[in-house]
């Protein structure tokens, strides 16, 4: 069984979101796990979830400017529900603007409590803000992915030393990227599979809409840098994310 760990199946993206399911689980993805990112997704997510789609909820940072208060009780008052198992998308962005990054960080830091206090892990964005990053997940006892890892093999080393695992998606295949040299050096027990779909597909698809299904390509991508068999890059990948996703129960 193969379990893709980011993806947003939301409405704006996919017209058959059952159609997209049964792409992935004819590819062998048993398990997806389907992340918020603001108020109005995070109530999607809620809607979707069930059998063997589970859910994240969190506010990215690229909607600090727009979130309410209203929108962080409703990621706590659900953080109990049985399908529930990270809080995320959340995290830094300074890509576009580094003109709020307080509010960046209080609001990282306030989801960040949340998970300490529900004992719940996190998804965490960074893009352009390793450093702060960082810093911030130290002052917290939290687990967790780092999603959409594409840093150095020493950035990932201080990540695996916090307790986080890396989520590798379909950048690994692009051509330019030094992603899978990292890899090379690290334990596969570090890893998390995930497609961020409907964006990042991996070659041959790249600049096309992404979708679950992708996980069985990134999966060969990576078993092919081992050099083991996909199933063994399977069992291993998805008895990463079972032990972090712990609230994952496998029907």
């Amino acid at each position: 069984m193969l379990i893709d760990t980011h993806t947003h199946l939301f409405k704006e993206y996919y017209d058959n979101k059952e159609e997209v399911l049964k792409r992935a689980k004819e590819e062998g993805i048993g398990i997806i796990i389907h992340n918020g990112c603001d108020g109005k997704s995070n109530v999607e997510v809620l809607e979707m979830v069930g059998k063997n789609v589970f859910g994240a909820i969190g506010i990215h940072p690229e909607a600090v400017l727009e979130y309410t208060q209203e929108d962080l009780d409703f990621i706590e008052e659900n953080l109990k529900n049985p399908y529930i198992v990270a809080i995320g998308e959340i995290g830094l962005d300074y890509h576009y603007s580094k003109d709020n990054k307080e509010e960046q960080k209080q609001l990282f830091e306030y989801q960040l409590k949340l998970a300490e206090r529900y004992n719940m892990p996190v998804i965490i964005h960074s893009r352009g803000a390793t450093e702060d990053t960082i810093d911030i997940l130290k002052k917290y006892q939290v687990r967790g992915s780092i999603h959409s890892f594409s840093g150095s093999f020493e950035t990932a080393q201080i990540y695996l030393k916090m307790g986080f695992k890396l989520g590798i998606n379909g950048v690994v295949t692009f051509k330019n990227s030094k992603l899978k040299e990292v890899i090379a050096r690290l334990p596969k027990e570090a890893l998390l599979l995930e497609t961020d779909a409907p964006y990042l597909a991996p070659v041959p698809y790249r600049g096309k809409q992404n979708e679950s299904k992708n996980i069985a390509i990134i999966a060969e991508y990576i078993a092919n840098i081992y050099g083991i068999e996909k199933n063994l890059l399977a069992e291993v990948t998805s008895q990463n994310a079972l032990s972090l996703f712990d609230k994952i129960k496998v029907e």
